[in-house]
């Protein structure tokens, strides 16, 4: 909708994407195909969302006195020169920033760090025991919190790690253990590096505060951009993935036990060493923006 809007004024357009959205030949979805296959395909799914929201923009270009679209936004945009922002590295989908060109640069993703009420209490426990294992999911819908808790403490009691787990205020009758803490937010750049490794979704920016810390990660995921980034983890070896649903006690403890190996932790930490740095990305991204409303981007 905001593309209509910028043609309509005739003015720069801006876009801000968390992963590769527009077609490419570097995804995986989760398998790894050839890449005209993954090109054609992204180019498919652009045209079947375009004729699913088609009604509703060709009710805005309407009211706006623009002429019905005959292709999807991104083809549009494209045609206008849009300056496309990647709010993540580079380095995560090798080749990717070769294949595009200047006019959709990486710079990394954004996050303000901002520290949480819990941050000093969280770091005193980590302080007084062994570095914990992160945990995770976001909005994700993970079911009952007790189950969750359970699944993990067990897992973790096996492996005799200590477990973090970042969620939604407790439910009643959540099993209580002693190698096991839950609290409802963490400033993930303070509280990351201080972990063994992190268990998450696999959003964009959880997954680049992980990568941003130098530990390994578990990614359990479960929907959108989420398999992607579950399946660039394993491509780059900084850590493993399955889908959420198939995680059990078992599995977990397995998948953990694999990701604590001393090559992933290497790995990790290697690849940290090339990510932007957040004060980096937001003024590489607001550089960028400032450029396009003067209409002097380079494409």
């Amino acid at each position: 909708m905001a593309a209509n809007v910028a043609e309509y004024h005739d003015i720069a357009l801006a876009a801000l994407h968390f992963y590769p959205m527009r077609p490419n030949g570097h995804i995986a979805f989760p398998a790894r195909l050839p890449a005209p296959v993954v090109r054609s395909t992204m180019r498919t799914l652009d045209w079947m969302y375009w004729r699913f929201t088609r009604g509703a923009e060709d009710a805005q270009r309407r009211e706006l006195g623009l002429p019905k679209a005959t292709c999807p936004a991104p083809q549009r945009m494209s045609e206008r020169n849009a300056l496309e922002i990647q709010a993540y590295d580079g380095l995560c989908f090798p080749g990717l920033s070769t294949e595009w060109g200047p006019r959709r640069p990486f710079v990394g993703a954004l996050t303000m760090e901002r520290p949480t009420d819990a941050d000093d209490e969280v770091v005193s426990w980590i302080a007084a025991g062994t570095p914990p294992i992160y945990f995770g999911f976001g909005s994700m819908p993970v079911g009952s919190l007790k189950d969750l808790v359970a699944m993990i403490g067990a897992a973790c009691a096996e492996l005799g790690e200590r477990a973090l787990i970042c969620s939604r205020a407790p439910d009643t009758g959540v099993p209580e253990f002693d190698h096991v803490k839950v609290v409802t937010a963490v400033n993930h750049a303070a509280i990351f590096p201080t972990c063994r490794a992190v268990v998450h979704h696999g959003g964009s920016g959880t997954t680049a505060a992980g990568m941003r810390a130098g530990v390994p990660a578990l990614i359990l995921w479960i929907t959108s951009d989420q398999p992607i980034w579950a399946a660039q983890i394993k491509a780059l070896k900084v850590g493993s993935a399955r889908r959420f649903s198939s995680t059990t006690a078992k599995t977990l403890a397995g998948d953990l036990k694999s990701v604590l190996a001393p090559a992933y932790a290497s790995r990790a930490r290697d690849i940290a060493s090339q990510m932007s740095k957040p004060a980096e990305s937001v003024a590489s991204a607001a550089d960028l923006l400032e450029k396009a409303a003067r209409r002097e981007v380079s494409v």
